[in-house]
């Protein structure tokens, strides 16, 4: 089952990409702090692991990349990662530092041992089910991993969450900007410009994390923590609306999809 080759089960990297995984991270963060604040967080949390088994197994169940199964399966990942991760601090009380470094620890381990058994970290070669393994537990782990130093940079080390989110999009910016240098200087085709893009591209990935949350946080938490009042419920709301559409938008165009 695991050599079983299947079709490409991951969108094209391209700029809808982006913007819809922001929006999921976003999401993502507003749904999970709602949902524990409105219901039992036990049972908040329950929700969370139901959806996310849900999803999964709706992803896997398919032969081959379907937008909204697909971008279903990271919202799913978004709120069942932050709480995850919430679970620890709040629920434990492990600090966001310890619980930082923890969840990379986790990340590094499944890179390497998915590196050392398919010779390759690209998403580009999402075509067997070992690799979809991989692939999955690698975005779960980077979820985690977001939401506690998105929570660590604004609450730790005090920076709040406006400053926060800017923060981490001018990482985002320099990695970007250091990628498309590398693609002028060393060419499409060298080797370590192929290794760059799958470096640039998974470390965007676990930045688009605290970033999407950070600003979610600014908009729906009340202004005396730094947010702009909202409310966790609406920014949640108004979030999913716009998924709705660009998910909708995915599915007729199929941009992100080979032709």
């Amino acid at each position: 089952m695991n050599k079983q080759k299947l079709m490409q089960k991951v969108p094209e990297i391209t700029i809808y990409f982006w913007i819809v995984k922001i929006l999921t991270t976003a999401m993502g963060e507003s749904t999970s702090d709602y949902l524990v604040h409105v219901i039992n967080p036990v049972f908040a949390v329950i929700l969370g692991f139901i959806g996310f088994v849900i999803a999964m197994m709706l992803q896997f169940s398919t032969r081959r990349y379907v937008a909204w199964v697909y971008w279903l399966t990271v919202v799913m990942v978004a709120i069942f990662g932050t709480m995850a991760a919430d679970v620890l601090h709040i629920g434990l009380g492990i600090p966001y530092i310890v619980s930082s470094i923890s969840f990379a620890v986790i990340l590094a381990i499944i890179f390497f041992i998915w590196y050392a058994s398919e010779k390759t970290l690209s998403i580009h070669s999402i075509n067997t089910t070992r690799r979809e393994l991989f692939y999955w537990a690698t975005v779960l782990a980077t979820f985690a991993l977001g939401t506690a130093v998105g929570d660590m940079t604004a609450v730790t080390m005090h920076l709040g969450y406006l400053s926060s989110g800017i923060m981490f999009t001018a990482f985002i910016a320099i990695i970007t900007i250091g990628h498309y240098l590398m693609k002028g200087i060393l060419g499409m085709e060298h080797k370590h410009f192929s290794r760059n893009a799958v470096f640039a591209f998974w470390f965007a990935y676990i930045l688009t994390r605290p970033l999407g949350a950070s600003f979610a946080d600014w908009m729906g938490k009340a202004r005396g923590f730094g947010g702009l009042g909202f409310g966790d419920g609406l920014v949640a709301f108004c979030l999913t609306i716009l998924i709705v559409c660009f998910i909708y938008y995915l599915t007729v165009t199929k941009i992100d999809r080979k032709n």
